[in-house]
């Protein structure tokens, strides 16, 4: 067996332990004790009922209109992986672009087309689908590696940022900063902090009680409209979420601005427009895509779940699950002029080889 495989299989196994736990908290005609000293939350024995499987609402508020969208996220789904495999292959075949910038691009990459995996394929089946259900121990397997994910480009976005700092600022010191061991540990830190503090999250979500309402108004399980649906009180899980949310957006954001701050000083010295221009164009593609993930990922998890506006969210939600990872190829690489010349080579060996 595999260590992914093996990784996998007690990954779910663990989650398979939290459904049976709560299954029994809430055998039929029992309630958990810290459900009777919450009188806004108590719920007569002979009606409760425990929950072994969620309804994603998803879009189904837009009725017919769903089919139009399936047709378009599927060629944006398909635009995603076909983007982000072809800057990963490019970067790998081509010697030229094996340096820290472009390693960092590559892992960034893999990172978000394992994002969008794990989100896109339920969400297509379920706009043709009139059974949009997902089991309790699925939907906190979606959970946990959405955030996985989501939580690994954040910081991953950060340590890009800390790379341009020391090749525009430190320009001698930099193969000594950013050496290859170096990267390696900086993405596998990324990496493992990331579905730490997922298991952590997920784990604070899928602890409480869930009885009675399944239906999930999104179209996945996200943090958000899960943990509303606990019956019982949850402000405490939730101001833990909030305050581990906080430090992944706030602090990567902060180190970024930092580190930015540093170069505009460094590239405001430099004494040629061409060498200004150039020492921008690197820093550009990366400040978008910031701006992007961070200002959206910030609109939704930044705040009380109380204040959780289900189509707005939506349609924020739909921009850096969907729109974001779309523009990262698009707007990172494919942009640039030395992965456009890779591309281009990898194509032509291919059709040479044909």
């Amino acid at each position: 067996m595999t260590g992914s495989s093996l990784l996998r299989k007690h990954i779910l196994a663990y989650f398979v332990t939290l459904n049976q736990q709560h299954k029994k908290r809430l055998k039929l005609g029992t309630v958990p004790p810290y459900l009777k000293d919450i009188p806004s939350k108590m719920i007569p024995p002979a009606n409760l009922t425990m929950i072994n499987e969620f309804l994603l609402l998803g879009f189904s508020y837009l009725q017919e209109k769903q089919l139009v969208l399936f047709p378009l996220f599927l060629c944006l789904y398909l635009l995603i992986l076909c983007g982000n495999i072809t800057t990963v292959t490019a970067i790998l075949l081509e010697h030229r672009l094996h340096t820290p910038m472009y390693y960092f691009l590559s892992v960034l990459s893999v990172s978000e087309t394992f994002y969008t995996i794990v989100i896109l394929p339920k969400m297509l089946l379920n706009l043709l689908s009139v059974l949009r259900t997902i089991s309790f121990t699925n939907c906190a397997v979606q959970m946990f590696f959405f955030l996985g994910f989501a939580i690994n480009n954040c910081l991953l976005l950060g340590v890009m940022g800390y790379d341009r700092y020391a090749a525009i600022c430190h320009p001698l010191r930099y193969p000594i900063l950013m050496s290859w061991r170096m990267c390696g540990q900086l993405s596998i830190t990324c990496c493992i902090l990331g579905f730490v503090i997922s298991l952590i999250m997920v784990n604070l979500v899928f602890s409480l009680p869930f009885c009675n309402s399944n239906k999930v108004n999104h179209y996945f399980c996200d943090i958000s409209p899960v943990i509303r649906l606990a019956c019982t009180d949850s402000d405490t899980h939730e101001f833990i979420i909030f305050i581990l949310g906080a430090h992944v957006l706030v602090a990567p954001f902060f180190f970024i601005c930092i580190s930015y701050l540093s170069i505009l000083r460094t590239i405001l010295k430099i004494p040629s427009t061409e060498g200004k221009k150039k020492a921008f164009s690197t820093c550009a593609s990366h400040i978008t895509v910031v701006i992007i993930h961070y200002g959206c990922a910030s609109f939704i998890y930044l705040r009380p779940t109380a204040s959780y506006i289900s189509n707005k969210d939506r349609l924020v939600t739909v921009t850096y699950t969907i729109i974001t990872p779309l523009l990262n190829p698009m707007v990172y690489s494919l942009r640039n002029k030395d992965v456009q010349l890779a591309i281009r080579k990898v194509l032509s060996r291919k059709f040479c080889m044909k």
